[in-house]
């Protein structure tokens, strides 16, 4: 429990600064490209993100829990194995895509660049997942650390010299926003890489043993396919959602100006503010992830129960205050982005969906620790089916249109955060309010 502790609190002081440099960061966009170009990139980037999840098939997940739970004479095999499959699915995936991408019509409000730009975005994710799923299995955080903070450091030092000394149009002023996004990708991979290949001239000195190829791959893909398959349609429904709230608004009467106005506000305001505690979440992921899934292998119900009792407080904790003082703060908060807007009503609207996500991200950890990465999957379609038909019911109604939007967005996340929940307690054997029978494991 120490070492978890020491690596999720490394992993939440890196996490602190770089989410106070992406603050800075989407501030600079702000300025930069405006309410409509605010806007604009933030449709596109869900676009990215999805083909950065299916790039990274998910490996730092499936590797760090193979890692984790398999002695470490094993792991220079996994590796070199894990290396082999990568680079063909690298391959076939950078053909599909350059065949796929041009033909998407979102990309057609955009420079003619960004389509082929995003293709670089391919094999630089897929090997740099597979060099942190090895670090996030050994709990090597400090090195997963420094590169979270390194990626937003580098994009704001870049973001901040270009525009700082030039000026573009429009679209060439996302474009460029788009390429830093890209390239403190590249410092990441290259930083990554590096320590990688120190840590494995160490590991060839040491004894190992060989695994057979359709081992490795069958223990990698029982993980990365379902998680894969899970996070992929989570960043559709993210790509869609953008799309799906300005139909809404446009039935509600919005013209298709004010429609993405309201989304910038909406996604690169008061979302980037009241997500910016998040990184408690996510460092929690991390750790979380090897040390359930090593404490499952084991059969260590105890620690189960203690870490999801534990995980639970440290998330009230910190979640708590941080959605109190965005209630409260909302006006001085959003300001800084934009004077006299909308967003800080959103900000306060929204304080159901921040607080149920800081629980939802590391029961996900749980989950998949536990092997319920079918049941997560199942919880997500539900939650966003259910979310997706009230944001488009309720946003289309002229008397609530964002209101209606922000109202199927909570609903959407408590009802994911209540599934999770509920399953996780139910399979380490603690009650809902976290008491454990006794003599009772299921």
């Amino acid at each position: 429990m120490k070492k978890f502790y020491k690596g999720v609190l490394l992993l939440a002081l890196a996490a602190f600064l770089g989410e106070s440099l992406e603050f800075l960061v989407n501030m600079v966009l702000a300025k930069q490209l405006g309410e409509v170009g605010l806007g604009l990139y933030m449709s596109i980037m869900p676009v990215i993100f999805l083909v950065v999840i299916i790039a990274s098939l998910e490996l730092p997940v499936s590797v760090s829990k193979f890692v984790a739970e398999k002695e470490q004479k094993y792991h220079v095999s996994m590796l070199r194995h894990t290396f082999k499959l990568t680079l063909k699915f690298t391959i076939i995936y950078l053909l599909l895509a350059a065949i796929v991408l041009p033909n998407i019509p979102v990309f057609q409000s955009y420079h003619p660049l960004v389509k082929w730009l995003v293709l670089l975005l391919i094999p630089i994710i897929s090997f740099t997942s597979i060099v942190r799923g090895y670090f996030m299995g050994k709990q090597m955080m400090g090195k997963i650390a420094f590169s979270n903070f390194l990626r937003k450091a580098v994009q704001l030092v870049l973001l901040t010299v270009v525009y700082y000394l030039f000026q573009f149009s429009l679209q060439t002023s996302i474009l460029i926003a788009i390429c830093t996004f890209i390239g403190t990708e590249l410092v990441v991979c290259l930083y990554l890489v590096l320590m990688y290949f120190t840590q494995w001239r160490k590991m060839k000195t040491e004894p190992n043993s060989e695994l057979a190829k359709s081992t490795v791959h069958a223990s990698l893909l029982q993980v990365s396919i379902p998680t894969t398959a899970m996070r992929i349609f989570h960043s559709v429904t993210h790509a869609v959602q953008p799309f799906l709230i300005k139909i809404a608004l446009l039935k509600a009467g919005f013209t298709e100006t004010m429609a993405l106005e309201q989304f910038g506000l909406l996604a690169g305001v008061a979302i980037t503010i009241g997500f910016f505690p998040a990184f408690i979440a996510h460092s929690l992921m991390i750790v979380l992830i090897p040390t359930v899934s090593e404490a499952h292998s084991k059969g260590d119900h105890v620690k189960l129960q203690k870490l999801l009792q534990q995980v639970m407080f440290i998330t009230f904790l910190y979640g708590i205050p941080a959605v109190i003082v965005c209630y409260i703060f909302a006006d001085p908060l959003t300001h800084i982005f934009f004077e006299n807007s909308s967003a800080s009503t959103y900000l306060q609207l929204l304080w159901p969906n921040f607080l149920f996500n800081f629980i939802v991200i590391p029961l996900q950890a749980f989950m998949i620790g536990l092997g319920l990465i079918k049941d997560a999957f199942i919880h997500i379609v539900w939650s966003h089916v259910v979310g997706f038909a009230l944001i488009f019911f309720l946003g289309s109604m002229s008397s609530l249109n964002m209101g209606g939007v922000i109202i199927g967005m909570n609903t959407g996340t408590v009802l994911l955060m209540m599934m999770h929940y509920l399953t996780v307690c139910n399979k380490i054997g603690v009650s809902f309010t976290l008491q454990v029978p006794k003599n009772e494991w299921r």
